[in-house]
Formats: structure tokens, sequence, C-alpha cells
């Protein structure tokens, strides 16, 4: 396959993730569609959408993401407190540091009982909708999507609890194909803003 080719595909794919919203998957398909592509060309790996992401984020956002990454973290740690009872773990583009406005927040949770964490939402006059998806180990797990007010942003923003088994919890921290921690709790996240905070 042509290393420029992926590359544009992949540069493609990061515009439509920065500007709409879409995640990487749907990303990688309608940048084959604008580009002209077969469907069945090969697609560059999530790893290269993210470091293309990242290029277009510096180029065309640099002045306004990092104030948007910060309100999202923000209020991830608000969701991360009010269920600390099940061990919320954040993941997706708000852990990486790559999310916009337009970025949703992803929680795992933990939970030998799954109607527990319903429970608590309910208990706090919480909306939301219930689905099936897939969880940090292939089987199905139920994943609880509610819309949370971002004050600093002066907008929605979609909230997704994914809630695993307890005994998932083993497996949550395992490094990713680049070696990173694919998620962290609220201590790991506070000790990451703190750290991007101070570099230069």
């Amino acid at each position: 396959m042509n290393p420029d080719l992926m590359q544009e595909i992949a540069a493609a794919a990061a515009a439509l993730v920065v500007d709409e919203g879409l995640e990487y998957g749907s990303a990688k398909r309608r940048a084959l569609k604008q580009l002209g592509l077969p469907p069945r060309t090969p697609l560059p790996d999530n790893l290269a959408v993210e470091a293309a992401v990242r290029e277009h984020l510096a180029i065309f956002h640099a002045d306004t993401q990092p104030a948007e990454l910060q309100a999202l973290r923000e209020l991830a740690l608000v969701w991360m407190e009010r269920l600390a009872e099940f061990q919320p773990h954040l993941g997706g583009a708000v852990w990486h540091g790559t999310a916009t406005e337009l970025s949703d927040i992803y929680l795992q949770l933990f939970s030998d009982d799954p109607k527990a964490v319903e429970l608590a939402l309910i208990n706090r006059g919480v909306d939301y909708e219930a689905r099936s998806v897939n969880g940090l180990h292939g089987h199905e797990v139920e994943a609880l999507s509610l819309r949370s007010r971002c004050e600093p942003l002066q907008t929605w923003v979609g909230v997704h609890l994914l809630v695993n088994d307890g005994g998932d919890f083993r497996g949550a921290l395992l490094r990713d194909a680049a070696g990173r921690k694919p998620r962290g709790d609220a201590r790991a996240l506070r000790e990451r803003m703190a750290h991007e905070a101070s570099v230069p």
C-alpha cells in the first residue's frame, strides 16, 4: 500500500474527527468516499489517524483546543467523583488529549451488579439511554449514555458509561499498541492535567 495514500486517508479522516466529531471508524470510511477511493481500500490504523488528529489540531485549532480539552476533563472528573464507587476510568480522546468541544466522554465503570449503576443514576434523577456495546474484552456490556451541561463550553456533552463486570478491572490498564495507558482513574487524570499544564 502506498504510504503517501495511507497518510492522505489518515489526514482526511482526522479532519472529519476534529471538525465533525466523527468516530475513527466512520471517519476512515467517509475519507475513502471523499477521496474517491474504492470501499475495499486498506485503511490506516487508529494510531495513524490519532497522529494525524494531533497534527490537524496543532495546525488549525492550537488557539482553542487546549481550553476545550480542559473543560471536558473537568467535566469528566465531576462524573468520576459522582460515580467513584464504580472505579471509573476515563479513556478515549478526553484521556489522550485530542478532544475538542465535539468530543464525548467515555468512562469505563466496574460493578458486579450491572444494575447498580443505573440505580445510582436514577437516584440522582439523571435521564439516560441504555444499549449494548462491546466491552473491554470483546464481550457485550451495557452502555448508559446521558447528556451533561458543560458551562465553560456553553454546550451539552455526551457522557457514555460502559458498565463492566468487576472482574474485568484487571485488564483495564493493559498498555495499548503504542505502549501507553489506554485510560486512567481520577487521580491519574489530575496528574496528567498538572503535568501538561507545567509543560511550556
